[in-house]
């Protein structure tokens, strides 16, 4: 056989193989071509469908943004007067390092060049012939209120009325058919629920941020007449006033505080009912004055060991620490130590949570509130008064010789004038003037200059009452002490080891 012929059937031979190798090479080309087509598709559904559980906005703004408006300020003569009186009674300053200083700052407060110098807040229209909502620190203090609509009419506003407790504030524009939001029921919001903020942060007038209702019903200091709805979502100033709807394009709240350490947006964000903030704008409507209703007391937190003492098997509910003088509760079967757990029905899962219910009743109704006392549970009615003024709420609750008390490992003393006058005590009480380490009493936390007035729900006027008390206890392990101190009155509860 030739040469060549040896060759040809050495390519005979190899070209079956070299095809199959191609094939085969051709085969997991296409194998991983296909399965990196089916992973993009993969990657792509499985992002399609986290979207489809994502909230559309645009609708809601497109529905409700015509109806919410920015709300621009000028001073009053009297915050000019004041700040003129300010920068003049500091002559003495002029050309000091101070001086500069202040400048500097009081420079670093102007607002930028394209923003305007006014104070300004949000605000949303409630009735076509112009009565909006606002914040009452929007427009606190402000000579001239100019109200902007979205299409950039403009308005000088009257203010109708304000209420300072609530943070609200009413205004009225002239106009007629003019959009409106749709009111809805904060009563119905869950915590995690998505919710929407339309305002002017900074000034870019009709801004919109969106999250999720973190909690309801919180009670902030100061503001113990206003159960917030806490959010995440992003409000900074100029957000104030503005209006926080539902998925469903219901106005459920007012966006009023923030809580910050830099004045700017940190995740926590506070609105006003919007149940309350309608009840507020209808009294300032109808009368121009607000009247909220008013039981009396000084509660505080029912914790798991002040439960125990009282006879509770959970923490739930309002404790009286004090009863005001001449305040309705004074007038009523309610008594200091009671447990307050239900108003009108109303369950009281937290102290925070009785003030706000209480401040809606109508003045001069009676309510009906489950206390327990002495671990049983029985029904007070109550004749709801007025809230007085800040400055008309006061509280209000004769000592032997000085004397020790072994058990709780403390010393007492009468109460003297001078520190009846500081902690405001009119009567009763004994002063503590030792407290010794680990002991029962400490472990309570009472300290030296504390004035116990209650053991037990029991009156102590001295020593000798205070002992008397400790001996007729028998085998009792826990107990609770009502103390006044400066910063008001306070259960504690007193354990004994067993013996």
């Amino acid at each position: 056989m030739s040469h060549l012929s040896r060759q040809s059937i050495a390519i005979a031979v190899e070209c079956p193989a070299a095809r199959r190798s191609q094939r085969l090479r051709m085969s997991l080309g296409t194998s991983m071509l296909l399965i990196g087509i089916a992973y993009v598709c993969l990657a792509v559904s499985t992002r399609a469908e986290a979207l489809e559980g994502l909230p559309d906005f645009t609708e809601l703004v497109q529905r409700n943004h015509e109806a919410v408006v920015n709300i621009s300020t000028r001073p009053g003569a009297e915050a000019t007067s004041r700040r003129e009186e300010l920068e003049e009674s500091l002559p003495e300053l002029d050309g000091t390092p101070l001086d500069d200083l202040i400048r500097r700052y009081n420079g670093e407060q102007q607002a930028p060049p394209g923003f305007q110098s006014s104070a300004q807040g949000s605000g949303f229209i409630i009735s076509r012939d112009g009565f909006i909502l606002t914040n009452n620190h929007v427009v606190d203090g402000a000579g001239e209120v100019l109200v902007r609509m979205h299409d950039r009419r403009q308005y000088i506003a009257e203010v109708v009325g304000t209420d300072p407790r609530s943070d609200m504030a009413v205004l009225k524009i002239d106009g007629e058919n003019l959009p409106v939001v749709s009111i809805g029921d904060s009563n119905a919001l869950d915590v995690g629920e998505w919710v929407l903020a339309i305002g002017s942060p900074f000034g870019f007038d009709f801004s919109v941020t969106a999250g999720i209702v973190s909690a309801t019903g919180r009670s902030l200091p100061n503001e113990s007449y206003v159960p917030f709805i806490q959010t995440d979502v992003a409000i900074n100033p100029g957000n104030s006033g503005g209006p926080l709807f539902n998925l469903d394009g219901d106005v459920i709240g007012i966006n009023s505080q923030i809580y910050s350490r830099t004045g700017s947006f940190m995740g926590l964000s506070f609105a006003i009912p919007i149940e309350m903030a309608m009840d507020v704008a209808a009294q300032i409507r109808e009368t121009g004055t607000v009247r909220r209703g008013w039981l009396g007391v000084i509660i505080q937190e029912v914790t798991m060991d002040l439960a125990e003492t009282f006879g509770m098997s959970s923490a739930h509910g309002a404790l009286v620490a004090n009863i005001l003088d001449d305040s309705p509760a004074s007038t009523s079967d309610l008594r200091v130590g009671d447990v307050i757990t239900h108003f009108n029905g109303r369950k009281i899962r937290r102290s925070s949570g009785l003030p706000p219910l209480v401040g809606r009743v109508p003045v001069n109704t009676d309510a009906t509130l489950s206390v327990v006392r002495e671990g049983k549970t029985i029904s007070v009615t109550v004749n709801i008064g007025e809230l007085p003024g800040e400055d008309g709420v006061r509280a209000a609750v004769t000592p032997k010789k000085s004397s020790g008390t072994n058990r709780l490992e403390l010393s007492v003393a009468p109460v003297d004038d001078a520190t009846r006058e500081r902690l405001d005590v009119d009567r009763g009480g004994v002063l503590v003037t030792e407290v010794e380490e680990d002991g029962p009493a400490a472990n309570a936390g009472i300290v030296k200059g504390d004035v116990i007035l209650t053991i037990d729900n029991t009156s102590v006027d001295s020593a000798d009452d205070l002992r008397e008390v400790l001996d007729g206890l028998g085998n009792r392990t826990s107990l609770p002490v009502l103390v006044q101190r400066e910063s008001g009155p306070e259960w504690l509860a007193l354990k004994f080891a067993e013996e």
